[in-house]
């Protein structure tokens, strides 16, 4: 199989299998039709991949291979064993891509774009698919930067890429955990839980907990949030000024970014 055909497989798989535990070990009750947000959340997904397709072909693997026949990048410098350049690479991109999320929730016009994502009424595996097709244009343009001052390998690329996948896909599910083993595998990645406080509809918890893979960024850089305001059962997804499930329709989600906000919920001052 091809790059793209072992991404979808580990992406369908990590999909399946969440979507199946969600319907039996569901964690916050559902204020909206599911089928309806699966349909309109997918259908997002359906776009971002064909506008990727057309505007990056390979994008990130079809980059490192770029970079690679060119020598370019501190990794194809460093000549480094692939496990080891691996391993940093991960690290490297993970942090990079904790960074570009508090930079959509820092400045107003990126989170005019990011609050697509944020608006779901619900949270559940598809929510970690639900983006704008403009917000991954610009995700896609900074991760193609990052491998090219990176220089990792196409392989590495792929390894990351199936983390970041599945980890968004993990982290945005609507599944129970033991409190216990919950806990403790915050020290290392993000849970739905912790993630989960990250979508409330209260501002101080929107802007915590931007990790998506290791939840150790959060933690040194104080943006981690243990707890919500509320019990988990009881957290409000969402924010505040989308509340209908007709104002986050699939034709209001595209057009989201270009209307006045009226609540603005980034890092920064409101907009007047």
């Amino acid at each position: 199989m091809d790059a793209n055909q072992i991404r979808f497989a580990i992406f369908l798989a990590i999909f399946l299998l969440m979507l199946g535990l969600e319907s039996v070990i569901q964690r916050h009750p559902t204020v909206d039709v599911k089928t309806r947000r699966l349909k309109i959340n997918l259908a997002l997904t359906g776009i971002d991949i064909l506008v990727v397709r057309l505007f990056f072909g390979a994008a990130a693997v079809g980059a490192a291979q770029f970079a690679g026949e060119r020598g370019w990048g501190l990794f194809n410098y460093l000549e480094w064993p692939e496990g080891l350049e691996t391993f940093f690479c991960v690290i490297i991109l993970d942090l990079m891509i904790y960074i570009q999320h508090v930079v959509l929730h820092m400045i107003p016009f990126f989170w005019r774009f990011h609050i697509v994502h944020h608006s779901d009424l619900d949270l559940d595996v598809s929510s970690g698919l639900r983006f704008h097709p403009i917000e991954i244009l610009g995700s896609m343009l900074y991760k193609i930067g990052l491998v090219f001052a990176l220089g990792p390998s196409t392989t590495t690329v792929l390894i990351f890429e199936a983390i970041l996948n599945g980890m968004a896909q993990f982290s945005h599910s609507n599944i129970t955990l033991p409190e216990s083993l919950d806990r403790l595998l915050r020290y290392i990645i993000v849970t739905p839980d912790m993630h989960r406080i990250h979508h409330s509809v209260e501002k101080e918890e929107t802007n915590s907990n931007f990790g998506f893979n290791l939840s150790v960024w959060d933690r040194i850089l104080g943006t981690y949030v243990p707890d919500a305001l509320k019990p988990q059962s009881r957290i409000v997804i969402g924010v505040s000024q989308f509340r209908t499930s007709e104002e986050v329709s699939f034709k209001n989600l595209m057009m989201m970014p270009f209307r006045k906000v009226p609540q603005n919920y980034s890092l920064s001052p409101e907009e007047k």
